[in-house]
């Protein structure tokens, strides 16, 4: 069972946004270099990154930030991005660059084959990240929401070999009201590739929810404000979860 810390970049800063409203954004940290090496400090084995204005300009747009992170903790942590990553080429781009996965979200509703080419030349890389709202997907940036389903969006890439699905319930995003372990268990049943929570982990009470044998199928859970905010203490979250596997 992973737990992601999570860097969301804005401007070249590291911030959290609420339900995905850029203009509510709190700034944590300037430096995201530094903050993702004190996530690796702290024990963390993976990193979440967005490329938050790469999501709404469709490419990347905070570029400089990811490097830097990637320098940061070379050798020390695995790291997966998602924000504005359209292409092939942008998958190969950052692949090469340092990245252990991309995260391919709008592109997987607009270009499901551009996923499942993607999946095919690299295996165990490509995530496909499943952004909802009331149960139906939003892409670009989360500024549109669209008529299809979460589950059958995630259905579509159940031969594809993507390594895993970021569900995010948009509604808990940034708002600590915790995790809709309904809907993410529900589609966690409904596919057979792993899925990793994202969206409202609040409290140490969510980390012992994950932990429980129901959750066990998930791959992991993504937190962001919580761990910015001391809501979650990484030590202790760490060992529960590693005694929980």
């Amino acid at each position: 069972m992973i737990l992601f810390p999570a860097i969301d970049l804005k401007d070249g800063q590291c911030v959290r946004l609420v339900k995905g409203e850029m203009d509510q954004a709190t700034v944590y940290n300037a430096d995201p270099a530094a903050q993702a090496a004190s996530f690796a400090e702290a024990g963390f084995p993976w990193l979440h990154v967005v490329d938050l204005n790469g999501a709404f300009a469709g490419k990347a747009v905070n570029g400089a930030a990811v490097d830097a992170i990637l320098s940061a903790v070379a050798g020390r942590m695995k790291v997966q991005l998602g924000g504005g990553i359209r292409t092939l080429e942008d998958v190969e781009r950052w692949l090469g660059a340092g990245l252990s996965r991309v995260i391919l979200g709008t592109i997987a509703v607009r270009d499901p084959a551009l996923v499942r080419a993607a999946a095919k030349a690299h295996p165990g890389q490509v995530v496909v990240g499943i952004d909802a709202r009331g149960g139906k997907v939003a892409v670009e940036g989360w500024a549109e929401t669209s008529t299809l389903d979460a589950v059958d969006l995630a259905r579509r890439f159940e031969d594809a070999g993507v390594a895993a699905i970021v569900y995010t319930d948009i509604d808990r995003d940034g708002v600590l009201t915790g995790i809709n372990w309904d809907a993410t268990i529900a589609l966690a049943d409904a596919v057979s590739i792993p899925v990793i929570a994202s969206g409202g982990l609040a409290s140490m009470e969510d980390i012992e929810r994950l932990a429980q044998p129901d959750a066990a199928k998930l791959e992991g859970a993504i937190s962001g404000r919580a761990l910015y905010d001391g809501r979650i203490d990484p030590a202790a979250a760490l060992a529960r979860l590693a005694q929980a596997a």
